[in-house]
């Protein structure tokens, strides 16, 4: 009777647990069991959903059980990133396996030294051409009917989320073997974790295996300063994303560029603005909270961004945005192609293309190869003036009122490109800046301040944190490791009861999965 009471108040508790997250996210269904077991193309198991907050703590009670049982513990992670994965694209997971497998093999052949170029050059026939097939096909297809005159109809094809981001850790792996940078892995097992992981495998960061592998057989030890920088990467990516990002988003800037000519020029740059600060939150957000979840695995990921809007050049930003990404295009692009070791003129090409690649990989848009010719066009301006012209080093930064100066142009540089990013097509473009240049109506905008007031707090908070020093983040990490576990649980319910003031009834997805 004792037994059956306690069961009865542990049923209890867990019920209402399940309810106020139910409340909270309005994301599933959790009275059905198959709403968290199967694939629901507008449910997918995101960081900032309910459905994860509970998934991640019964995934971590089997984790830390397997603490002590190496192969185990990687093939249990392994198998639940292949779950989280297929939450996202249904069996399309089994691409994941088929690339996993093809470039495991692959490598070690590279490795022996017969034929390594065929070898990688059948890597990149795989790896590449699933990722042509499933993204880039309908592209192609349409650029090429609509020059013969014809009138093409897309294909009806899914494009699996995270295809562009493994992908690129599987080429860099066989590459790296081929340069002889990188052993070659003696267990498919661990390659599976590598290239599977689930916190990067969705949108990132990109690893590789120089950084990763190293890691994967290492005893597992999570020390109270991991804990803490784990719980305090997830809850400045919660706050990015849930809270700045998703509220500026649905509460402003989707109604500018959804109908910018119903907006005076000076609120459709206000829009801009919101943009520019979204898709930081947004992208950033989803790094944070990854690295967050690494560490609280036991894994250290580099990070992927570095106050990037504080920027004073092109190039300065490409250092401090997406870096797993434009250091991926920087050693596997731009060097592949000769860099800067064939003279000025080469790599001025070679930077034009890299970029032009870069924006390429962001979507199967004419928009998107404008948006990476624009941004190879900058950084070489910003080469040759800086270092042609000026005789600057190359890793020189200005100081004082230029530095001022120059982070204000290169923030509005850089929300221009944005356009181009964020527009469905060209004509979008031309409106938002036909409307900021003809109609700009200036005295509108101290209404639209007061009637907006949240959105431009969130706004200006975002911006202002970017000029935080790096001391404040290591003052906050400290709190929470001496606090334990109990300090960071109030923090992360602190976070939760902020989201749940300004969240909508859907979860938001995060703007990189489409890419």
């Amino acid at each position: 009777m004792e037994i059956n009471n306690i069961l009865s108040q542990i049923m209890a508790t867990l019920k209402i647990f399940l309810q106020s997250i139910e409340s909270y996210f309005s994301s599933l269904d959790f009275t059905k069991v198959t709403d968290i077991l199967l694939y629901n193309p507008r449910e997918p198991l995101l960081f900032s959903s309910g459905a994860f907050l509970f998934i991640f703590l019964v995934f971590m009670v089997g984790y830390y059980c397997l603490r002590n049982k190496l192969d185990a513990r990687l093939l249990f992670v392994t198998l639940f990133s292949y779950y989280f994965f297929y939450k996202s694209s249904s069996f399309y997971f089994l691409l994941l396996i088929i690339v996993t497998v093809s470039d495991f093999y692959i490598a070690r052949r590279v490795a022996k030294g017969k034929h390594p170029k065929l070898w990688l050059a059948l890597t990149l026939f795989i790896d590449l051409g699933l990722l042509a097939y499933f993204k880039y096909t309908n592209f192609f297809a349409g650029m090429v009917t609509q020059m013969i005159g014809g009138n093409f109809q897309p294909w009806d094809i899914f494009l699996p989320v995270g295809i562009s981001f493994y992908t690129f850790k599987t080429i860099s792996y066989v590459v790296d073997v081929y340069r002889k940078k990188e052993q070659p892995m003696e267990s498919l097992l661990d390659y599976a974790f590598y290239v599977s992981f689930f916190p990067t495998l969705l949108a990132g960061p990109i690893t590789r295996t120089t950084d990763f592998g190293p890691q994967i057989r290492k005893p597992l030890h999570i020390s109270r300063e991991m804990f803490a920088q784990g719980v305090f990467f997830i809850i400045i990516g919660l706050f990015k994303k849930a809270v700045i990002s998703d509220y500026i988003s649905q509460n402003f800037v989707d109604r500018i560029f959804d109908n910018p000519t119903l907006f005076s020029g000076g609120e459709v740059l206000l829009g801009l603005y919101g943009y520019c600060i979204q898709i930081y939150c947004d992208f950033s957000g989803y790094s944070d909270m990854a690295i967050g979840i690494a560490l609280l695995l036991g894994f250290k990921i580099p990070m992927n961004f570095n106050a990037p809007l504080t920027a004073d050049s092109m190039t300065d930003f490409w250092r401090r945005w997406h870096i797993s990404l434009s250091t991926w295009i920087r050693d596997y692009v731009y060097i592949s192609l000769g860099g800067n070791r064939k003279g000025t003129l080469h790599m001025y090409f070679n930077q034009m293309v890299a970029m032009t690649a870069c924006g390429l990989w962001h979507g199967a848009s004419l928009n998107f190869v404008v948006w990476g010719v624009l941004h190879g066009a900058l950084v070489c301006l910003h080469k040759f003036w800086s270092q042609t012209v000026m005789k600057h080093d190359r890793r020189y930064h200005p100081s004082g009122i230029r530095r001022f100066f120059s982070v204000f142009i290169t923030f509005h540089v850089l929300c221009f490109t944005w356009l181009f990013f964020r527009c469905k097509d060209f004509d979008g473009v031309w409106v938002m800046l036909k409307q900021m240049f003809t109609k700009f109506n200036p005295t509108v905008l101290p209404n639209v301040l007061v009637g907006y007031k949240y959105v431009f707090l969130f706004m200006a908070f975002a911006l202002l944190t970017h000029w935080i020093p790096d001391s404040w983040q290591n003052r906050c990490v400290r709190v929470l490791e001496k606090g334990g576990v109990v300090v960071s649980a109030i923090a992360i319910t602190i976070v939760i009861f902020i989201i749940m003031q300004v969240k909508s009834s859907d979860i938001q997805p995060f703007i990189y999965f489409q890419f």
